[in-house]
């Protein structure tokens, strides 16, 4: 009798191989752009993820300050934080916050589309978001990403 022996393989930090990829952010809709760049960060576009190992890419998102939103989003949308002071709630539309830091707009979007724990943390570390169409990171060969 052939018995064939199949063995689930787990990704681990050895035998994973992390790639780069640019993605242009010029004209995207921010939760569709967003929804992209996070599956690439969990890795969840390979076969051999694994829900428990960080198996994802590193991304670069290029002109994070053409994104788009649709709708009256940009007048209606509210951002919070909390200082930790009393009375320090402080709150941004999305016009403000985009004329402010137009790449927390979206690192936000991203990070509430990943793990809640050390490794959604360790996974946002992989984001490099810059408002220009220059990134400095030429050495690693990043593939572009449509």
């Amino acid at each position: 009798m052939d018995t064939l022996s199949y063995k689930t393989v787990h990704a681990n930090k050895q035998t994973v191989q992390h790639k780069w990829y640019v993605i242009d952010a010029e004209g995207e809709i921010v939760g569709r752009l967003c929804t992209k760049i996070a599956t690439i960060l969990r890795g969840k576009n390979k076969p051999s993820y694994t829900p428990h190992a960080d198996a994802g890419d590193f991304v670069i998102v290029l002109n994070a300050d053409k994104v788009r939103f649709t709708g009256q989003k940009m007048q209606d949308k509210v951002y919070r934080h909390y200082t930790g002071y009393p009375g320090g709630q402080k709150t941004y539309t999305a016009q403000e916050l985009m004329a402010r830091k137009p790449n927390d707009i979206v690192e936000r979007a991203v990070k509430g589309m990943l793990p809640k724990n050390r490794l959604g943390r360790s996974m946002i570390k992989k984001l490099f978001i810059y408002t220009g169409a220059e990134h400095p990171h030429q050495a690693q060969k990043p593939e572009v990403l449509g």
